[in-house]
């Protein structure tokens, strides 16, 4: 088969890598269609994944633009579609959904957020897909009746024990992991859900807070999309997009502000703490908080909240094996997503 797999944000990268590896060496003929976004056209230039960029233009930011750069997207796939024969379209976008039903091919969508959080973007799809893809926790509102819900998270896709082994030696490279070590992630939060929700998060004056709760306790690496503070910058941690989940798995907390790198640390049996005005609000991580405790969440109004629970981490003896423990509950009720997807895919288009 002819399989489309389009990438719209970093996170689908790692979603579908491994998808894509294996439908390759299954004997399918993999493109790969993307936007510029953040890192990713850099993640498939470091994973040696060949890809076509459809839209090299910076994004706009007003909703006059998101509608013109989805028309010129549209547009540039439906040709993309007839001239290389794809049978089937992947991927979390309404164009999946709109191109796959208007040139009659198979499509399907995966998505992991609740319809509550992404209202524009699931009445899109509705009309359009065929099959759409969540995880068992996951509200989908007015899709539910396209819904095939799965007992799984898109991060367990490249996360599951089956697809990756973490390595203290690539760790070694970027952090000093004889020592404990705390990893902390400020998002830039300025996707249209962030903005059009007035969403906040890690502000300077809570990392500076944080950085002074966890120095004496080991070491700081700090990741972040926004420019940093001349404070901290030099907690500033270079490494290759690639590698930072063997950063991750071998941290003693993660704190950010991301809901993809919270979840991610959660896949690797760190305990995590998200900071921002999602909390409480997103299916998969109330469920990775209240049923397998992997991780916390916490309002931006109440920073206070953070603090004390990162004092009260820190004081656990045991925290590593605790949450080992909670990791290995969690996977036990999971499947690999990897291998979960690849089969949906092939028995779609037979």
């Amino acid at each position: 088969m002819n399989i489309l797999i389009q990438l719209s944000h970093p996170a689908h990268f790692h979603l579908y890598k491994n998808i894509a590896h294996q439908l390759s060496s299954h004997g399918h003929t993999i493109h790969i269609l993307i936007k510029s976004k953040d890192i990713l056209e850099e993640l498939l230039q470091d994973a040696g994944l060949p890809y076509c960029n459809i839209q090299r233009k910076a994004h706009r930011k007003n909703r006059l633009g998101i509608a013109y750069d989805t028309l010129v997207r549209l547009w540039r796939m439906f040709f993309y579609v007839k001239r290389h024969h794809i049978d089937l379209l992947t991927g979390c976008s309404v164009e999946v959904a709109f191109i796959g039903w208007l040139t009659r091919r198979h499509r399907f969508n995966l998505g992991e957020d609740d319809a509550a959080i992404i209202p524009q973007l699931v009445g899109l799809i509705k009309p359009f897909a065929e099959r759409y893809y969540a995880p068992d926790s996951c509200d989908t509102g007015p899709l539910e009746g396209k819904t095939i819900h799965y007992p799984g998270y898109h991060k367990l896709a490249y996360l599951h024990p089956n697809q990756f082994t973490p390595s203290k030696e690539i760790a070694t490279q970027y952090v000093d992991t004889s020592h404990p070590y705390f990893l902390l992630r400020f998002a830039k939060l300025n996707a249209y859900h962030d903005v059009s929700g007035h969403i906040k998060g890690i502000n300077a004056d809570v990392a500076r807070q944080l950085v002074s709760i966890l120095a004496p306790h080991g070491n700081i690496y700090i990741t972040s999309e926004r420019p940093l503070e001349a404070d901290l910058e030099p907690y500033r941690l270079k490494i290759s997009p690639l590698d930072i989940h063997h950063v991750m798995a071998y941290a003693t907390l993660y704190i950010g502000d991301s809901q993809s790198m919270a979840v991610e640390a959660a896949m690797l049996g760190t305990p995590s703490l998200r900071f921002n005005d999602f909390a409480g609000r997103i299916g998969v991580l109330e469920e990775l908080e209240h049923k397998y405790k992997l991780t916390f969440s916490i309002n931006s109004s109440n920073p206070q909240q953070l603090y004390d629970q990162v004092q009260q981490l820190l004081a656990t003896s045991n925290l590593s094996t605790l949450f080992a423990e909670r990791r290995e509950q969690m996977l036990s009720d999971k499947i690999d997503v990897t291998q979960y997807f690849v089969a949906q895919i092939e028995q779609l288009a037979n």
